[in-house]
C-alpha cells in the first residue's frame, strides 16, 4: 500500500506520467542500475532521464525512510502508553522527519532536568492548574501552599510555582505547534551575525576578512557564504550566532497559548513561557537552523563539486599522441615521463631547472634527447608547485629550440594521492612513487576519465568547500557523477583498467578486477558474451553491463557501439531496411549514415516491433559506430608561450581554460601564474542565478582582463562585450 502511495506521490512532486514512475520505481526496487535504466529502459520510463531518475531514487529512499521513522516513533510512545488516535493520524500525516520529530520531541526520553525534578517533587497538579486557566476566583499562593513538602524540599511557596514554571517551559519549548510558530519566525526574522575574534589586522590577513562585523538575513544568505562563516567559526577566527526579536516572539507565543487573562495562573503562565522560550526553545532552535542553514551550505557545494567534476571527467581525449608528462617541483626537481599513444610508459626522468640547483643547460639538454628519441609531439605541465616557472621555462626552451611543440596546463589534483595507492603500486611496482605523478598527469591529457578514476573524487579539487561537507553524501554524489561519465563515454573492453571497469553499471570492484585477469590470461575479448565466463559474472550482471562495454576489434561490429545485445536482432532488421548487414558497419560507414538518416523512425518502430526511443538510440548509434562523446566537446587547449602577470593590461582580450566553477563565479587559467575571477556579474549579459547556467569546467572561453592586482596576486576578468 505504501509502494502505491509513494508512487502517485512521486509522480505528483515529479510531474512525471504515473505509469512511468510506477516502472521507474519497480525497475529500481528490482536492482536496476540507474544507467541501465536510463539508457534501455526508455519505453518503461517514458524517457526518464539519468538525473531525474538518481532524484527520484534519493526522493524514494527518504520517503522509505521517513514511512519507517514514523512507525517507530508509534511504537515508541505507544510502549510509554500515551499514543492517542490523534497523533498517530498526526504522525501518518507528516511529510518530513523534522515535522515526526517535533511530535515526538514531548515523549523523547530527557536527561534530568529542573522539569523532572520539579515532578519528582510532586509539582506536576499545580502546573496543570496553572495551564488550565478556569480559576478566576481564589488565590494561587493559596493553592501553592498546599504542595508544600520539607520532606521533597518544597518549602516555600516560591519554590512550589518555581518548579510548575519549570515543568510548563519545558513543555512549551517542546510543544510542536509552538515550536512551529517560532521557527516561522525565526527563518522570516532571524539574521546570522559575526563578529571578528582576532584583532582587525589579524583578520584581513584572512579569508574572513568581510565577515568581522557582518549580518545578514537567514533567509537570503546564499549557501556558500554559510561554508565559508562555518569555517571561520571552526578556525575560531569568527563568533557566529542567530539574533531575532525575541520579544516579539514571546509575544505571539503569549497570545498562542494565554486564551484567559483573568485567570489566577495568568502571571505565573507568562513567565513560563518567557523562560521555557529564552533558557531551551530559543538555543534549541538556533542549533537546528545552523544545521540546516549548514545543510543547504552543504547540498549547494556537493551540487557545485558534482557538475565541476562531471564536465572534468568529461574532458575530450587528446588521442594519438606522444605525452611528456611534467610534474614541477624546485628541490626535488621536475619529474619527468613520457608515454606514448596509448598511455603506456616509456621512460622517465628528473630536471632540476629552478633553485636551488638552477641546471637550466642540463635540463634542455635531457628534454631535447627525450623528445628526440621519442618523438614527443605534446607537453603536459602540472599546476601546482613550481608550475608557473616551470611553464617560463619549457615556453623558453620550445623557443629557443625552434621547436614545433605545444604545451598545456593539467590539473595535478590528486596525482600524489594516486602516486601513494595501492593501486599505482600495483601499475607500477619497480617505479618510485615520485615519478608516478608524473606519468597521471601525461595520462590526463591523452583520456582525463581513464585516469581520473583512479583518483577519489574527494581529491580532484573542482569546487568548493569540498573539505567541509558531509563526507558520506559527497562521496555517494561523486561515485554517481563518476558512474554516469564512465557509461555515458563507455568502455573498452580489452584496454580498460580495473579502475576504470568497476564504475561501469553492475560491475563491482572484485568482478572488474576478475574481467581484467581472465583477459591477461585467455587474451582480448571477442565477443560481449564472453564476459559471461568470467567468474562471478551472471547473466543478471551481463545485462546491466554489457551495453556500456565496447569491442572496437572484435567479431561484431554492433559491439563496438551503443547497441544493447538483447537489440543486436532489432539492429539487424533496420539494417536490413536500409539495404546492409551488421557486417557491413566497418566498411561502409558513411553509405550506412546516409541511409538511416532518411528512415521515418515512427514508421520503423511498428515495423520492427520496438519503441520509437529505441529504435531513435540504435540508428544513432549505427550511424555512429565507435564514437566517443567527448569528441563533440572543445578541444584541450594548448599554448607556445607565456605571460607573467606584469603582462596583463586592462582590456586586453585572451583565451583560457575554466579551472573552476563556483556560486559567485568561474576561475579561468589565462596562462599566468595566476587563475583569474569572472565574477557571476560578469559572465553574460543576461540575468543568471549561478555561473554553472553559462559555463563549466573545461570550457574555452574569451575573456577581457578588467584589473589586474599586482600586490595581492589577483585579476578580474569579464565575459561581457569581448570580441
Amino acid at each position: 500500500m505504501q509502494k502505491i502511495n509513494f508512487t502517485k506521490r512521486l509522480a505528483q512532486e515529479f510531474k512525471w506520467s504515473l505509469q512511468g514512475t510506477t516502472q521507474a520505481v519497480q525497475l529500481l526496487e528490482e536492482g536496476n542500475t540507474i544507467p541501465f535504466i536510463a539508457r534501455y529502459r526508455k519505453e518503461a520510463t517514458r524517457e526518464m532521464d539519468e538525473e531525474t531518475l538518481r532524484r527520484l531514487a534519493e526522493r524514494l529512499e527518504y520517503l522509505q525512510n521517513l514511512a519507517q521513522r514514523q512507525e517507530e516513533v508509534i511504537r515508541l510512545i505507544g510502549e510509554q502508553g500515551k499514543l492517542t488516535e490523534e497523533l498517530v493520524k498526526n504522525i501518518h500525516k507528516a511529510e518530513t522527519r523534522q515535522e515526526v520529530e517535533d511530535l515526538y520531541r514531548p515523549f523523547r526520553p530527557k536527561r534530568r532536568t529542573r522539569a523532572s525534578m520539579a515532578r519528582e517533587k510532586g509539582l506536576e497538579p499545580l502546573a496543570r492548574l496553572i495551564a488550565d486557566q478556569t480559576l478566576t476566583r481564589g488565590d494561587l499562593v493559596s493553592l501553592a501552599t498546599e504542595y508544600l513538602n520539607s520532606g521533597l524540599e518544597v518549602n516555600s511557596v516560591e519554590e512550589a510555582l518555581a518548579g510548575a514554571r519549570d515543568i510548563l517551559a519545558e513543555e512549551i519549548a517542546v510543544d510542536p505547534v509552538l515550536r512551529g510558530l517560532a521557527r516561522k519566525m525565526f527563518y522570516k526574522q532571524g539574521m546570522l551575525v559575526t563578529k571578528s575574534l582576532v584583532k582587525e589586522a589579524e583578520i584581513k590577513l584572512t579569508p574572513y576578512a568581510m565577515y568581522a562585523e557582518y549580518q545578514e538575513a537567514i533567509c537570503k544568505i546564499p549557501p556558500h557564504r554559510i561554508l565559508a562563516i562555518n569555517r571561520g567559526e571552526k578556525e575560531e577566527v569568527l563568533q557566529v550566532k542567530i539574533t531575532v526579536p525575541e520579544a516579539e516572539i514571546i509575544t505571539g507565543l503569549v497570545q498562542s497559548v494565554l486564551t484567559n487573562p483573568a485567570s489566577i495562573g495568568a502571571q505565573e503562565f507568562k513567565e513560563a513561557v518567557k523562560d521555557g522560550a529564552c533558557r531551551l526553545l530559543f538555543p534549541s532552535l538556533e542549533r537546528e537552523i545552523r544545521k540546516a542553514l549548514t545543510e543547504k551550505g552543504e547540498e549547494q557545494a556537493i551540487l557545485v563539486f558534482a557538475q565541476n567534476l562531471r564536465s572534468l571527467l568529461l574532458q575530450p581525449p587528446v588521442k594519438g599522441q606522444v605525452v611528456l608528462g611534467i610534474d614541477p617541483g624546485f628541490r626535488t626537481g621536475c619529474k619527468l615521463a613520457v608515454v606514448n599513444e596509448i598511455g603506456k610508459l616509456w621512460e622517465v626522468g628528473v630536471i632540476y631547472p629552478h633553485p636551488p640547483q638552477k641546471q637550466g643547460e642540463k635540463a634542455a639538454e635531457k628534454l631535447q634527447h627525450l623528445i628526440e628519441k621519442w618523438q614527443v609531439t605534446a607537453i603536459a605541465i602540472g599546476n601546482g608547485t613550481a608550475s608557473r616557472e616551470t611553464e617560463v621555462f619549457i615556453a623558453t626552451f620550445l623557443k629557443e629550440e625552434s621547436l614545433n611543440l605545444k604545451y598545456t596546463i593539467v590539473s595535478e589534483a590528486g596525482a600524489s594521492v594516486y602516486s601513494a595507492s595501492q593501486l599505482a603500486r600495483e601499475e607500477f611496482p619497480n617505479l618510485d612513487l615520485s615519478y608516478r605523478s608524473g606519468v597521471s598527469i601525461a595520462r590526463r591529457v591523452q583520456d582525463p576519465l581513464a585516469e581520473l578514476v583512479k583518483i577519489t573524487p574527494q581529491s580532484i579539487g573542482v569546487g568548493q568547500y569540498q573539505h567541509d561537507v558531509n563526507i558520506k553524501k559527497l562521496s555517494q554524489a561523486l561515485e554517481g557523477v563518476v558512474e554516469s561519465c564512465v557509461n555515458t563515454v563507455g568502455v573498452e573492453l580489452n584496454t580498460a583498467s580495473p579502475a576504470l571497469l568497476q564504475y561501469v553499471a553492475g560491475l563491482s570492484p572484485s568482478v572488474a578486477g576478475a574481467i581484467v585477469e581472465r583477459r591477461e590470461n585467455k587474451g582480448k575479448y571477442r565477443l560481449r558474451k564472453e564476459l559471461l565466463t568470467v567468474p562471478r559474472l551472471g547473466e543478471r550482471t551481463f545485462q546491466q553491463c554489457s551495453g556500456f562495454l565496447r569491442i572496437a576489434e572484435g567479431d561484431n561490429p554492433l559491439e563496438n557501439t551503443p547497441v544493447h545485445p538483447e537489440s543486436y536482432q532489432l539492429a539487424e532488421q533496420i539494417l536490413a531496411l536500409v539495404g546492409y548487414k551488421v557486417e557491413d558497419l566497418s566498411e561502409k560507414e558513411k553509405d550506412i549514415r546516409i541511409a538511416l538518416g532518411n528512415l521515418d523512425i515512427k514508421e520503423t518502430a511498428p515495423k520492427i516491433g520496438a519503441g520509437i526511443p529505441t529504435v531513435r538510440d540504435i540508428i544513432e548509434a549505427l550511424q555512429r559506430p565507435g564514437r566517443d562523446p567527448r569528441e563533440d566537446l572543445p578541444p584541450v587547449l594548448f599554448r607556445q608561450d607565456v605571460l607573467s602577470l606584469g603582462d596583463l593590461t586592462e582590456g586586453m582580450v585572451l583565451t583560457g581554460v575554466v579551472r573552476n566553477v563556483v556560486d559567485f563565479g568561474a576561475f579561468v587559467d589565462i596562462g599566468v601564474e595566476q587563475d583569474g575571477l569572472v565574477h557571476l556579474s560578469q559572465l553574460s549579459d543576461k540575468y543568471i542565478k549561478h555561473p554553472l547556467e553559462v559555463i563549466t569546467v573545461g570550457d574555452v572561453v574569451k575573456v577581457k582582463v578588467l584589473q589586474v592586482d599586482l600586490a595581492r596576486g589577483r585579476i578580474s576578468l569579464t565575459m561581457k562585450n569581448v570580441e
